[in-house]
């Protein structure tokens, strides 16, 4: 039994990117599916898909590589785990990486960008940086 579906879900992720695959499947939950969401949008994924498998549900994830063959994501580490939940402020969580990476925040008005956060003025707890 997995503890921590995000967790596996970048790892999923990181690995296939690794081994220069097309496609990764994730176990599917509402969080892991948000961060998706915020990685499509900033261009880290091509697309994903929710798929149900009798009463499971899993979600096809697309990768996006350069025009080297490269993975568009250098990095994906996850910062807040079950043991340690690490919580920002909206002020901490303004800029990462002059810019080019991206927090992933749970907040109170869902899974934002540190960019989309520090604009509605939440914090929250940091499920993960990307760059």
């Amino acid at each position: 039994m997995i503890n921590d579906l995000i967790s596996d879900g970048l790892t999923r992720i990181r690995n296939a990117a690794l081994r220069k695959l097309d496609t990764a499947k994730l176990l599917h939950s509402n969080v892991v599916e948000g961060t998706l969401k915020i990685l499509a949008a900033k261009g880290y994924i091509e697309s994903y898909n929710v798929v149900e498998e009798g009463n499971k549900k899993f979600i096809n994830v697309v990768l996006k590589y350069d025009e080297n063959g490269n993975s568009v994501i250098h990095e994906l580490t996850r910062v807040s785990k079950p043991g340690r939940r690490v919580y920002k402020g909206k002020a901490d969580i303004k800029r990462f990486k002059s810019g080019y990476g991206t927090i992933i925040v749970s907040t109170s008005k869902g899974v934002l960008g540190n960019d989309e956060a520090h604009k509605q003025g939440v914090g929250g707890e940091v499920l993960c940086t990307v760059w």
